[in-house]
């Protein structure tokens, strides 16, 4: 049985080292829209930042701030403070790991713009040619705190609609 009344992602959240850098690259760089700030949000004394977010109890949220990204999921970016904290990034093989990926109509004209913007890019593009991902093509590239991020492109549709009913939702059409 599916949740009830689910909709869709309203937002991803995931936390940065330094609010100011990631709202420089995913404002300037990347396009997105700040729309709001809150916080801080801490508890000096009780475990409500444990209970409500599973963190350590006296991790404070300096501030968090959302973003509206072109026709994608919003984004809640946190900057928390306090011991225990962990700075590294998860890669995409440890449990956690994840990547965002940007929707783009021209892939080469948006990789010639990381490039301009001195953007660090994983390898080359992955063209896919069969298979179920036929017709996508798709790069890594990492924001200045090494979050892993990806253009993909799919302009055509992927090979999976030949044979499926069934649509992946992506922003290029959102109406599926």
């Amino acid at each position: 049985m599916p949740l009830p009344s689910l909709r869709g992602v309203e937002h991803i959240g995931f936390t940065v080292p330094d609010l100011e850098q990631a709202t420089r690259f995913f404002v300037e760089v990347i396009g997105c829209q700040w729309v709001y700030s809150l916080g801080p949000i801490a508890d000096p004394a009780g475990d409500w930042m444990t209970r409500h977010l599973n963190v350590p109890a006296r991790a404070a949220i300096r501030e968090l701030r959302f973003f509206r990204c072109g026709f994608g999921p919003n984004f809640e970016v946190f900057e928390y403070r306090g011991p225990e904290l962990r700075r590294e990034a998860p890669r995409n093989c440890d449990v956690g790991g994840h990547h965002l990926a940007f929707y783009v109509d021209d892939f080469h004209a948006a990789l010639t713009y990381l490039a301009r913007q001195n953007v660090p890019v994983l390898g080359s593009p992955t063209h896919r040619t069969s298979g179920p991902s036929a017709g996508q093509t798709w790069i890594y590239f990492l924001s200045p705190w090494g979050m892993q991020l990806e253009l993909v492109s799919f302009p055509r549709g992927k090979g999976y609609e030949a044979d499926s009913p069934l649509r992946l939702w992506h922003p290029a059409n959102p109406g599926i």
